[in-house]
């Protein structure tokens, strides 16, 4: 996965604005949410970009696994004891896809109530802990992003592997 430049550029304004005073925070944190803003629309494309490239089965594979995510436990039994039409080995590695990026979208809603905590209490310590966590946010969403990558990589060659003859395998 290549570095986005808007992400970095996030990291190192958080890196910065943990040493920042209260007076500080007060003027830049307009410029730390768009900052912010503009790293995850950044990461929002390029994982649009990567998912892009997965076959119609591996899509719908992830549409069935966060669907399911979002219903109630008894729903989520039901869904289960139809029959699965998608390959069991993509079901496995787009489900290692789908809990990166519940980890990643969990983190980042942390880190913005964290934030939002601060600036309703008003309290230095909790900005600087919203940057930590806003930091580990970015670095899940891009550890979710190869992951995705790899789906697509194991796709492309599942569909070579497929599509050689016996001879030109060996």
């Amino acid at each position: 996965m290549r570095k986005l430049a808007e992400v970095q550029k996030a990291k190192d304004l958080m890196h910065e604005a943990m040493e920042w005073s209260a007076f500080k925070w007060w003027f830049e944190k307009s410029t730390v949410q768009e900052t912010t803003d503009q790293a995850k629309a950044a990461l929002d494309r390029l994982e649009r970009t990567v998912k892009a490239r997965w076959t119609d089965e591996a899509k719908a594979a992830y549409k069935s696994l966060t669907a399911k995510a979002g219903k109630p436990a008894r729903e989520r039994q039901k869904d289960q004891q139809q029959p699965q039409t998608v390959d069991p080995q993509i079901l496995a590695i787009v489900a290692k896809v789908v809990d990166a990026d519940s980890a990643a979208e969990s983190a980042g809603m942390d880190a913005a109530n964290t934030f939002d905590e601060a600036e309703r209490q008003w309290c230095i310590s909790l900005a600087r802990e919203g940057c930590n966590k806003a930091i580990h946010a970015w670095a899940l969403r891009e550890k979710a992003i190869r992951k995705a990558e790899g789906v697509a990589d194991w796709l492309r060659s599942e569909s070579q592997a497929a599509s050689c003859s016996p001879d030109e395998q060996q």
